[in-house]
């Protein structure tokens, strides 16, 4: 049985939030990036960039970004498993010197946030790096941290936090599933 523990209310006040945070810790935007993490990361990124640009007018560069060969956690491809179909970025955007906002749904283990970074490095050195986060359930196994998250849910392993949005799912919310 799930439980809604965002909903579409919610969703949008924390997306709201998180661009006031980003607006208020930087002295100027003129020299960020936002990258989203594919799939919904990078809807979640846009929303926050749009939100951005609705109360500052101003309209942040904007990538999303496919991990999928950066991941540590694929298993060997055999003809049953043909393999992963890489999507690459939207589009390039050198990071060269940028402070980038990189941007997800969930923070679990820090794995798909270490290959995000990773990937990253394609597009050249940043400045720096920081990490925002709709929603954090813990159980950590790199020391990654984000900057700015949108709600902490403790979690089991055997649970499931699962974020919707309009591009996927049809609606924005978050939901706890059993495994």
């Amino acid at each position: 049985m799930q439980k809604v523990i965002i909903d579409e209310e919610r969703f949008l006040r924390t997306i709201s939030r998180i661009a006031h945070e980003i607006i208020e810790k930087h002295k100027t935007l003129d020299n960020i990036v936002m990258v989203g993490i594919k799939r919904r990361g990078a809807e979640i990124a846009e929303l926050i960039a749009k939100r951005i640009c609705e109360l500052t007018g101003t309209e942040l560069p904007f990538t999303e970004l496919d991990i999928t060969f950066y991941r540590d956690d694929l298993s060997p491809l055999d003809a049953a498993n043909p393999g992963p179909v890489y999507r690459g970025a939207s589009q390039y955007l050198s990071i060269q010197d940028k402070e980038v906002i990189l941007v997800d749904d969930v923070l679990f283990t820090g794995r798909t946030i270490r290959a995000a970074m990773d990937a990253l490095t394609d597009f050249g050195r940043a400045a720096k790096i920081e990490l925002v986060i709709l929603v954090d359930r813990g159980h950590r196994e790199l020391p990654i941290r984000a900057d700015y998250v949108g709600k902490n849910v403790p979690t089991g392993r055997n649970e499931k936090v699962q974020v919707r949005t309009v591009g996927f799912d049809g609606c924005y919310e978050v939901v706890l599933l059993p495994k």
